[in-house]
C-alpha cells in the first residue's frame, strides 16, 4: 500500500507547482468527429480515446440507455463529469491532476457550473483491499490508479488506466457529494497542442498578471518571468498554459486559488467556443492529432453527442464558476497535526472534515433564477461564540453563487439561527432560498434600518459547520 520508493511527486512541503490545466474535451471531442473529416480516420481517433469503438459507433450513436448521460439530459436530471488535468511525459509526476474540477450540468434551467477543487486538500484515498485508507491530497487520487508499481495491494477495480479514472470519480465524489457520472482526464501537452491547432484562443483578464517564479522545463524559473496585461488577448498553446499554470503573481487576486481557478475556467469557456465554431471544426485533423495520445475518459459516442447537442450553443452568461479556497470552505495549515490526515506541511483542511458543509454548498450551486433575479441585498451576521471567521467565509462562498452579499459583522453570541426580512417581503425567492439553504426560518427583525435580508448565523449553524452537529 505504501510507495516503494520516495517520489517528488508526494512531497507535500512547499515548492513551485506545475499546475495543469483541464477543459471540457467531451464538447471538443464531439465537434471534432462531426466535423465531416475522413471516416476512417475518425474511428482510429474514437478508438484511441475512449478506449475502443467501431466504424459503427462513429457512423450511428445508439439510443441512450438509462441512467446514461444523453438519458440523464433528456429527463432533465443533474449531470456531473469530473474534469482532470495531469502532468504527463513532460513532467517528473505524470499521473498528478493539479487541476481537479467537477462539470455540472443542470438541464432543468440550463446551465453548466464549473467547480474547481483544490488540489492541495487532503482527503482519505480508500483504494486499498486492506481497508485502511491512505492520506493524501486530492490530486494524488489518479496517479494511485495509474501507477501500480507503487501503489500495491489495491482492489483490482481500481488498478490500470481505467482503474484511475474509476477511483478518482468515486474519491472526488465522496468529496463534494456528487455522483460522478464520467470523467475527462488531460495532459498539458495535450492542452497545448489543442491551443495551437485551435489557431490559439482569446482570453479576457480582469488585472494584469506578472509571474516572476514562473517554472520552465529543467527545475527552475523562465528567466524574466511570464507577464500578461489587464484586458482581452489572443494565446498560443505556451501562453495558455502559463495562464493556467501560474502560481506567483505579484498581483493577489491573481496569485489566490481562486484566482488561478478562474483563470482555467475562463480558458475552458475559450477553447470551447473556438472548438464548435465553423473555424474550430475545420481544424479537426489537427485537433485528432492534439488529443489522440495524451486524453483518458469513459465517456462514450452517445455521452459525447448529447453533451454537444445540450451544451454547445450556450452563452457564456448559462456557465456558473465557483473555486473552493481559503476564503471559504477551506483553511491552509503549514504545520499541523492531529487531523486531516496527521501531521503535514502546506495542506488544505476542510473547515469541516467530515465534508458535509463542503457537499451542501456544492449540491447548491445552482440557486434558484428567480433568487438571483431578485438581487436581494443580503447580510451574513456571525453570533457563534469562537468561529470567528465563518461569516466572512459564508459571505465569500455566496457571493460566488451570484448573492449579492455584503460585508459580515459579529454580532452577540446567539444560540439559534435566523432570517431578518427588513424589505417586507419584498424578495420572496431569495428568503425561501436562504430558508432551504440555512435550515432557519424567518422571524420579525428588531428595530433597525436596512432594505434586504440578514442572515444571523448562531450556535447551530456554527457546529454544523466545523461537522460538529448532525444535519
Amino acid at each position: 500500500m505504501q510507495p516503494s520508493r520516495a517520489r517528488r511527486s508526494r512531497y507535500l512541503e512547499p515548492r513551485p507547482s506545475r499546475r495543469r490545466p483541464a477543459f471540457l474535451v467531451a464538447l471538443l471531442l464531439i465537434a471534432v468527429v462531426a466535423a465531416g473529416c475522413g471516416v476512417v480516420r475518425a474511428a482510429g481517433f474514437v478508438h484511441g480515446v475512449l478506449g475502443g469503438a467501431s466504424l459503427a459507433d462513429v457512423q450511428a450513436v445508439a439510443a441512450p440507455q438509462p441512467g446514461s448521460i444523453a438519458w440523464k439530459l433528456a429527463h432533465k436530471e443533474r449531470v456531473n463529469i469530473l474534469v482532470m488535468g495531469y502532468g504527463g511525459v513532460e513532467n517528473d509526476a505524470p499521473w498528478l491532476t493539479d487541476t481537479v474540477m467537477v462539470v455540472s450540468l443542470d438541464p432543468a434551467t440550463k446551465r453548466v457550473a464549473e467547480i474547481s477543487l483544490p488540489r492541495d486538500l487532503m482527503v482519505p484515498m480508500d483504494a486499498f483491499s486492506s481497508g485502511q485508507p491512505v492520506w493524501q491530497k486530492l490530486n494524488v487520487a489518479y496517479e494511485i490508479g495509474m501507477d501500480d508499481a507503487d501503489w500495491t495491494g489495491k482492489k483490482p477495480e481500481y488498478t490500470g488506466s481505467a482503474g484511475a479514472g474509476r477511483f478518482a470519480e468515486h474519491v472526488v465524489g465522496k468529496v463534494a457529494g456528487l455522483p460522478i457520472d464520467n470523467y475527462v482526464a488531460v495532459d498539458f501537452k495535450a492542452f497545448r497542442d489543442t491551443v495551437n491547432a485551435l489557431g490559439g484562443v482569446q482570453v479576457c483578464l480582469d488585472t494584469a498578471l506578472d509571474d516572476n517564479l514562473y517554472p520552465d522545463y529543467q527545475d527552475g524559473y523562465v528567466k524574466g518571468g511570464v507577464h500578461f496585461p489587464a484586458g482581452c488577448q489572443q494565446v498560443d498553446g505556451e501562453r495558455a498554459l502559463q495562464l493556467a499554470r501560474s502560481r506567483h503573481a505579484v498581483q493577489p487576486e491573481q496569485a489566490t486559488d481562486y484566482g488561478r481557478a478562474r483563470r482555467q475556467q475562463l480558458l475552458i469557456n475559450a477553447i470551447r467556443k473556438k472548438a464548435v465554431s465553423a473555424g474550430g471544426l475545420a481544424k479537426a485533423p489537427a485537433l485528432m492529432s492534439a488529443l489522440e495520445k495524451n486524453f483518458h475518459s469513459d465517456l462514450s459516442l452517445s455521452d459525447l453527442k448529447a453533451l454537444y447537442d445540450w451544451g454547445g450553443k450556450l452563452p457564456d452568461s448559462a456557465t456558473v464558476r465557483v473555486g473552493i479556497t481559503e476564503a471559504d470552505l477551506v483553511d491552509r495549515y503549514y504545520q499541523r497535526a492531529g487531523s486531516c490526515g496527521g501531521w503535514y506541511a502546506d495542506v488544505l483542511c476542510a473547515e469541516d472534515p467530515t465534508y458535509k458543509t463542503l457537499q451542501q454548498y456544492v449540491g447548491a450551486v445552482f440557486v434558484d433564477p428567480k433568487a438571483l433575479a431578485e438581487k436581494a441585498p443580503l447580510e451574513i451576521d456571525n453570533a457563534s461564540l469562537n468561529t470567528e471567521e465563518m461569516g466572512d467565509r459564508v459571505t465569500s462562498s455566496l457571493r460566488q453563487l451570484g448573492l449579492q452579499a455584503g460585508a459580515s459583522i459579529r454580532r452577540k453570541p446567539a444560540q439559534a439561527s435566523v432570517i431578518y426580512d427588513y424589505s417586507g417581503g419584498r424578495y420572496p425567492a431569495t428568503t425561501a432560498w436562504l430558508q432551504s439553504y440555512f435550515s432557519v426560518t424567518v422571524v420579525s427583525p428588531p428595530p433597525g434600518t436596512g432594505t434586504g435580508l440578514v442572515v444571523v448565523l448562531g450556535r447551530d449553524y456554527a457546529l454544523k459547520w466545523i461537522g460538529k452537529a448532525a444535519g
